[in-house]
């Protein structure tokens, strides 16, 4: 799915991720996945030469022709020295990524509409979102409660004062990953805690 909206989308279309086209999306896709020193994107000592390589990737994309070569390395799948080669690993950290990058894309704009998707594949989201839901909410100085439509409730953390945001899984997760202005969910608390939560970083 991931790789046919960016093809879809064109190297130079809009995406949530700030100061990124579609181009540079794909090329940290394909870097995260495909170059072995990767991990370096993340705040490690490499991460200065691995945004060198990603922005020459990006700018070796700027046409169709190269960027539907990015696009079409990228749904190679990992390097088999990666970590993502790691059929436990791809699963586990892929959900997420593909699915925010997806909508990433999708959501750029001022016309889109939520995805319909399965039961099954809600779940598997929702299960990934409760494991990284402490993580991505960190120093949130608010109680906060995670809600699904049909009840479910997560506690994310207590406090005096908590905010239940409710929304399906899939938009949680959006919220959760800091796309809080595309992600269709509603607020519930009081109105200094719910704002709060709205500007937090």
């Amino acid at each position: 799915m991931l790789a046919e909206t960016l093809l879809a989308a064109g190297p130079s279309a809009a995406t949530l991720c700030e100061g990124w086209e579609t181009r540079h999306l794909a090329a940290h896709l394909v870097l995260r996945e495909q170059h072995v020193l990767a991990a370096g994107l993340a705040g490690g000592p490499l991460e200065r030469s691995m945004n060198r390589l990603l922005e020459d990737w990006a700018e070796k994309a700027s046409t169709p022709a190269g960027y539907a070569r990015l696009v079409r390395r990228f749904a190679q799948g990992p390097h088999r020295l990666s970590p993502f080669a790691i059929g436990p690993v791809e699963r586990a950290a892929n959900l997420t990524e593909f699915f925010v990058h997806t909508e990433d894309v999708r959501r750029a704009h001022e016309r889109w509409a939520p995805r319909v998707l399965d039961a099954e594949y809600s779940e598997r989201l929702w299960n990934a979102l409760l494991r990284v839901a402490r993580l991505t909410y960190r120093g949130i100085d608010v109680g906060l409660i995670l809600v699904r439509p049909d009840g479910q409730r997560h506690v994310v953390r207590k406090a005096s004062t908590s905010v239940a945001i409710t929304g399906e899984p899939s938009e949680l997760l959006m919220h959760a990953f800091g796309r809080r202005d595309h992600a269709l969910v509603t607020y519930e608390g009081a109105d200094d805690a719910v704002a709060l939560l709205r500007t937090a970083d």
